[in-house]
């Protein structure tokens, strides 16, 4: 086709932008979703994101309605306490160790976690099954005119596509927010993260563990049994010269230094993946929305991996977005309805993006007396049940 009409248009086939692809479909509307680079769906190809996104409740009740989340719960692991331990002494063992679990708040875990790679995989195959959705992978937006009624968007193969509503899903360089006139401001940390997967001999009783002592948390999520063993998604985050020479060491000589780092807390660690590495950064939009364009995800906002946020947060764009636009129609994607969608959702991400920078920050303290208030912090907050509760609340995005 070289010319096609639609009522959206997203642009980005990542995980957030097939997410908004098949909410907003399921939602009633003509959707086509273009992404430059064919999906990768396979655990061990080349390329493969082995990355894991923990999917906090409002997200999974967002995906549920969607008819998303039957194709994902069989492959989820549950996440019911969020452990917190601090190995900033003057030894790499823990010395406060804090348990959150989700039963004090809920009777639901606080999340379920899954493969980046395979949450492609099973949300390319949900798209398939929506008449009303076209997924063209190979293909990206490249040129961006917009006016009061409508919004056109030329594509690389040459298509010109008519919508009322572009999404801006495609990452933290957004080429449709660049074409939007919006700018961007990035913080850089000098960090980057390995990502990869391990298998171990103790199970992870699905408790997420995240320890902190210099450079970044180390953070172990549960994944079902890999091979007959327990296992778990590793991100584990340093200053990028640290993480260059771990990329480089051998398998045996990398499985120690990764063991060390997890303090032992499931014994010794065995790789179960190749390792991957993802630059760090803080990035926020300065408007969530132009004329007919909606920004959502790393378009919008990026975070590094702390606390689960990035695709929760993403979710909660899509869900605000869904929101607005079932509830007046006829009215997709104009001035109003995309200044009540900036209005809803920048002040939230803005408070999100500046907390995380805090904890990221704490957490790669490396003088002893930083790293001593930091514990003794952790120790405070917890210690006061209506705060710890209010702060479990905050994270899965509860109000």
């Amino acid at each position: 086709m070289s010319q096609f009409n639609c009522d959206i248009l997203v642009s980005g086939g990542g995980v957030a932008g097939l997410s908004a692809a098949a909410v907003l479909g399921h939602g009633g509307f003509d959707v086509v979703c273009v992404d430059p680079a064919p999906p990768i769906m396979e655990r061990d190809a080349e390329g493969a994101d082995l990355r894991t996104t923990a999917i906090l409740q409002p997200a999974q009740a967002l995906l549920a309605e969607a008819g998303l989340w039957a194709r994902l719960e069989d492959h989820a692991a549950p996440l019911q306490v969020m452990r917190i331990v601090d190995a900033g002494g003057a030894e790499p063992e823990p010395r406060i160790v804090k348990d959150f679990n989700a039963w004090d708040i809920s009777d639901k875990p606080f999340g379920w976690n899954l493969p980046n790679w395979l949450l492609r995989r099973e949300m390319v195959a949900h798209l398939e099954t929506l008449p009303n959705v076209t997924f063209l992978p190979g293909t990206s937006a490249k040129a961006l005119f917009t006016r009061e009624s409508e919004a056109r968007v030329t594509l690389s193969d040459g298509t010109r596509s008519t919508c009322r509503l572009v999404v801006a899903a495609d990452g933290r360089g957004s080429p449709m927010r660049e074409a939007a006139g919006i700018k961007a401001h990035t913080t850089r940390y000098g960090q980057k993260a390995l990502a990869f997967a391990v298998t171990h001999a103790i199970p992870h009783d699905n408790i997420s563990t995240e320890i902190h002592r210099t450079g970044g948390p180390f953070t172990l999520v549960p994944l079902p049994d890999y091979e007959g063993r327990p296992s778990s998604a590793i991100v584990w985050m340093e200053r990028s010269a640290e993480v260059t020479r771990l990329a480089a060491l051998d398998v045996p000589e990398f499985e120690a230094e990764m063991s060390a780092r997890s303090c032992h807390l499931f014994g010794p660690l065995t790789l179960a993946s190749r390792r991957t590495v993802w630059p760090i950064i803080s990035q926020l939009a300065e408007r969530m929305c132009a004329e007919r364009v909606a920004l959502v995800a790393e378009a919008a906002h990026v975070v590094p991996p702390i606390g689960a946020q990035g695709l929760n947060m993403s979710l909660g764009d899509i869900r605000a977005l869904l929101d607005l636009a079932q509830a007046q129609p006829d009215r997709l994607g104009d001035a109003d309805m995309l200044e009540a969608y900036h209005e809803r959702r920048h002040l939230e991400v803005t408070a999100r993006v500046k907390g995380i920078d805090v904890l990221n920050r704490a957490s790669m303290v490396q003088t002893p007396v930083l790293r001593d208030a930091r514990a003794a912090g952790l120790n405070a907050l917890y210690a006061m049940a209506p705060v710890r509760k209010t702060l479990m609340q905050m994270g899965l995005g509860v109000r």
